[in-house]
């Protein structure tokens, strides 16, 4: 068991608070972070510390994979950590987007490689062959959109709105209360031409505002966001396909877990995020970057339904508490010391990191005991055995990934 260094991400979107108090630096930071890498993705690995000297969790796996990652998940996933475990910060909305399935990530990742797209380059769209399942849980109140909405409500909520502008565009929604209807409708929203825009965006506001303004209650979360949305990203398209996906709240200790061709966007918050080891993302709106419409409908799934938020299950007799998700790329267990609770035993194997994310705890594996205060990591092999928590304050939490099996 090593100290585990996470490789820390400035974009626009992030906080210049959450994860600097989350870590005990001095806040406001200089610039917004956004996340913290806690995997070994080639982008930003993360840094294992050992008699003092850092070194790329890269260069550590590749030295010794068997032993690092377990001679079973090498047979699976190849020399590489399958997962990647992060802190996300958004203090301002991420980017609609979505991922592809195992075989649109490895089909599209083939097709542009023979097309000679450079890996940098800006209309890239798959950096790997890999799918991208995901699986946030939040530390503070989280919001975000996710997937679309059951028709017949996003009918109720655009009736609701009262703007003739937006009558044809109903219609045809009303007309097919399903994914084929659900599709037609993003498809002519995304790839509206710039003059229309510039009066249905408008309209479509101005609606929103004298909905709030007319004491309304059943939409109000999705109306306050389409006018947020628009506040950050002015004259864009994906404004209006907000009105079409579910809004979520999560509460800490909640979770939302994304597989692949789910539209959302993650809005403001602070969580714990896991996912496969992969950099495929499709973008729908809400960025200046490019957007593949033809691609990206290639990848969604516009069957419309309420998003189910995931409640993780306890361990009998236990503070232990479990994210379950079909991914086969992680597992994802949190564990909560309070009064009367200041030790636990996780007997997870193979490779795993544990970050604390409140509090203070010892970490002992084999020989090795390691403090962690909140905000800090410790990468254990495959080759280690299971780790025991032993809380030093009074309350304190854990996370800890590790491969699912």
């Amino acid at each position: 068991m090593l100290e585990l260094e996470g490789a820390l991400r400035s974009y626009a979107w992030g906080s210049r608070t959450a994860i600097a108090e989350l870590q005990g630096r001095p806040v406001p930071s200089n610039h917004p972070e956004a996340e913290l890498w806690l995997g070994a993705h080639p982008a930003d690995p993360a840094r294992v510390i050992s008699a003092g000297v850092p070194e790329s969790l890269l260069d550590v796996l590749g030295r010794d994979s068997a032993r690092q990652l377990g001679q079973n998940n090498v047979g699976v996933f190849g020399e590489r950590l399958p997962f990647l475990l992060k802190l996300l910060a958004a203090e301002e909305p991420l980017s609609l987007q979505a991922h592809p399935s195992a075989y649109q990530a490895a089909e599209g990742f083939r097709r542009e490689n023979e097309r000679g797209v450079p890996m940098d380059s800006p209309i890239r769209n798959y950096k790997d062959g890999s799918h991208k399942p995901e699986l946030v849980v939040a530390l503070s109140r989280f919001e975000a959109l996710a997937g679309f909405r059951e028709p017949t409500r996003t009918v109720g909520l655009l009736r609701a709105l009262s703007t003739a502008e937006l009558e044809p565009y109903v219609g045809l929604l009303d007309g097919q209360p399903d994914s084929g209807g659900l599709r037609a409708l993003f498809t002519t929203w995304i790839t509206l031409p710039s003059s229309v825009l510039a009066t249905l965006l408008p309209a479509v506001l101005a609606g929103c505002i004298d909905y709030l303004s007319g004491g309304h209650t059943e939409f109000v979360p999705e109306v306050r966001t389409v006018l947020e949305l628009s506040e950050s990203y002015p004259g864009d398209a994906g404004v209006l396909a907000a009105l079409l996906l579910n809004r979520v709240t999560l509460e800490p200790g909640q979770g939302l877990f994304l597989d692949a061709g789910n539209l959302h966007a993650y809005l403001n918050g602070l969580a714990v995020e896991i996912m496969a080891n992969s950099d495929n993302v499709l973008r729908g709106g809400l960025t200046p970057k490019h957007v593949d419409v033809p691609e990206l409908l290639r990848v969604l799934d516009f069957d419309g339904a309420d998003i189910t938020v995931l409640d993780p299950a306890p361990r009998p007799g236990s503070q232990i508490y479990e994210y379950r998700t079909p991914a086969p790329e992680f597992r994802l267990t949190r564990i909560e010391f309070d009064v009367g609770c200041g030790e636990a035993v996780v007997a997870d194997q193979g490779p795993r990191i544990v970050m604390c994310t409140a509090g203070t705890v010892t970490a002992t594996c084999g020989d090795d005991v390691l403090e962690l205060g909140c905000g800090t990591a410790a990468w254990i092999s495959a080759a280690e055995p299971s780790v025991r928590f032993t809380a030093q304050t009074v309350r304190a939490q854990v996370f800890l990934a590790a491969v699912s099996g």
